[in-house]
């Protein structure tokens, strides 16, 4: 198959691209920055902001996987421009091109579009799919980890020096990229469902608690750390006195900080993928080590 994919050049496209290659698929992804030419992927220039662009990538495609988004943003235009505008030129792109399959990358957040800017924003992209008459499925990964990763990476460093300062007691799944990336190539065969929004994770059962999770990254860098659960209050805090010092940079928002204190960010069973479509591969223990051993190679950690 031809398939076109957003934000290839992000953490989860870049091995969502590797996953195509390796399934005998073509490529064409779009990016905002020249890239070195690579066997079995075309690179489109633009974003998804250009018409002409999205045009380009969606013709001749099979399917499409929309994987291009907005994680941090300092206001609600900006998310939505992200996460909703942005889904919605994809979506027109796929239908002028006569793209019938749109894989949509989301998050666990649009369960809760109430709490958090992204997850209202999230939301707004999956009613979005929901309605565009394509043959949508929607992914709603939890956190993800794995090589390449410069979200959990702070963890990984703060597992090292021995002490963890975690969110507030609360439980949540995990998944490896290399996972989520076998999900959305099964998912762009037309005879995988349609019209179905799934929650995939690790096949740990009701997830890891915060603590369990940091005892595992301590394992994966040999370490024991102490962990303490910051409360809410503590997470603002610090959400405030990253924005005095970075400003719109921030990574520590008010935003995330309403994201991180939530208490169940864990997938719900129901949603799972079919067990015949496919299943988790890699289990997390062995996942964070490789990822650390990754780190460490690339001077990351």
């Amino acid at each position: 198959m031809r398939i076109a994919i957003t934000g290839g050049t992000g953490f989860v496209g870049a091995h969502l691209i590797e996953a195509a290659l390796a399934a005998g698929h073509e490529v064409a992804a779009l990016t905002r920055r020249d890239q070195a030419p690579r066997a079995g992927v075309t690179w489109v220039a633009g974003s998804l902001e250009d018409r002409d662009p999205l045009r380009r990538l969606a013709t001749g495609a099979d399917a499409i996987i929309h994987v291009a988004g907005v994680l941090n943003a300092p206001t609600r235009d900006a998310f939505d421009q992200g996460n909703a505008t942005g889904t919605l030129a994809m979506l027109a792109a796929a239908t002028a091109g006569g793209v019938r399959r749109f894989v949509h990358v989301s998050s666990l957040a649009a369960r809760e579009p109430g709490l958090s800017m992204y997850g209202a924003s999230k939301a707004k992209g999956e009613a979005l799919v929901e309605t565009s008459g394509l043959d949508w499925v929607i992914v709603r990964p939890p956190a993800v980890y794995g090589p390449g990763d410069r979200e959990t990476l702070e963890l990984f460093k703060m597992a090292r020096t021995g002490l963890m300062l975690m969110p507030p007691p609360g439980r949540f799944s995990l998944l490896h990229v290399d996972d989520l990336a076998a999900l959305l190539i099964a998912l762009v065969d037309e005879a995988a469902p349609a019209k179905a929004i799934f929650e995939p994770d690790d096949g740990r059962a009701a997830g890891w608690t915060h603590k369990e999770f940091a005892a595992a990254l301590g394992q994966a860098v040999g370490r024991r750390p102490l962990v303490i659960s910051a409360p809410e209050a503590a997470l603002r805090l610090a959400a405030r006195a990253d924005r005095l010092v970075r400003g719109d940079k921030a990574r520590l928002t008010l935003d995330r900080a309403a994201y991180f204190a939530h208490r169940d960010w864990v997938v719900d069973p129901a949603s799972a993928p079919p067990p015949g479509l496919w299943g988790p591969s890699i289990p997390t223990a062995a996942g964070l080590v490789d990822t650390a051993r990754w780190y460490s190679a690339q001077g990351w950690l």
